[in-house]
């Protein structure tokens, strides 16, 4: 993956848009507060560069609605979407038709497999390989060497996260851990806690949760059975998951700038929709570990 700052797009941007250019805005969901924050970031830039974003996206992660939302933005004559695909393949027929109305396509988070004018997103892999890391040493740092390792992941379709647990999973290649299989909770917070409940009943070490939904439910799974010597690690920012971490239930968890992709994807449709060629550039938006 390409990595540039925020500052290459930002070049090339105009100060404002020649004319007010409809954008629709569709992530997985409208509820995590990861996705909260990046239509907070589009609305942003759209209002410093003089078009509109409509955050029009479904109540749950649900392909079948993610595809309705893609229908109606073509059917209301928007002239670019942003898309967070909550799949690959799911929505790419939809997403070939909008283009084929001369609809301009940017991803923010989460590509599908249809070309795009560019992407905006976390390096997934290098940040759940990061992830890892930081239970590893708090592992070994406990003298705890080995054990098996609990994997909470959305689904097994979207991108960002089984890239996110591809690169968790290699952190521990070759360590004496065993990672279990995998187990999908959808993203919702009370599925996840359930199985961070199965998987603590069987005696695991650690668990890694891959969104915002997984980690949250991991955290209250460890906080509900009062075990201090599991370590939980996971991915998004969120006033439950930083409480977790305040209060020793979670040991970090990696925080992305989704602002920074809601702002960088409002630019780039604007530059696509003046005429620019972007070139289906990806750029990585960049991870923080939040620790307590």
């Amino acid at each position: 993956m390409l990595t540039a700052g925020a500052a290459g797009a930002a070049a090339a941007a105009p100060a404002k848009a020649s004319k007010e250019w409809k954008i629709a805005l569709i992530t997985m969901d409208s509820i995590d507060q990861h996705w909260v924050t990046l239509n907070e970031g589009a609305q942003a830039k759209a209002a410093e560069l003089g078009v509109t974003v409509t955050f029009m996206s479904p109540n749950t992660k649900d392909d079948a609605q993610q595809i309705e939302c893609v229908n109606n933005a073509v059917a209301g004559g928007y002239n670019a979407i942003m898309v967070a695909a909550n799949g690959p393949d799911a929505i790419s027929s939809a997403l070939k038709e909008a283009e084929a109305a001369g609809v301009k396509i940017v991803y923010v988070d989460s590509p599908a497999n249809v070309e795009a004018e560019a992407t905006f997103s976390t390096d997934n892999k290098a940040a759940g390989k990061t992830a890892g890391e930081e239970m590893l040493k708090a592992l070994e740092a406990a003298g705890v060497t080995s054990g098996s390792i609990g994997v909470i992941n959305v689904n097994a379709a979207t991108d960002s996260c089984v890239m996110r647990e591809e690169g968790f999973r290699s952190a521990f290649e070759g360590k004496g851990y065993t990672i279990l299989e995998t187990q999908y909770g959808e993203g919702d917070a009370a599925k996840s806690q359930s199985i961070a409940e199965n998987y603590i009943t069987q005696g695991v070490v650690g668990i890694f949760g891959c969104n915002e939904g997984s980690t949250t439910g991991a955290g209250n799974a460890i906080k509900a059975a009062g075990k201090d010597g599991i370590i939980g690690v996971g991915f998004d920012k969120s006033d439950a998951i930083l409480g977790l971490i305040d209060d020793g239930y979670l040991l970090c968890t990696m925080a992305q700038n989704p602002d920074v992709m809601g702002s960088m994807g409002v630019e780039a449709c604007v530059q696509a929709l003046e005429g620019n060629s972007l070139g289906g550039e990806v750029k990585d938006t960049g991870v923080s570990v939040l620790k307590k």
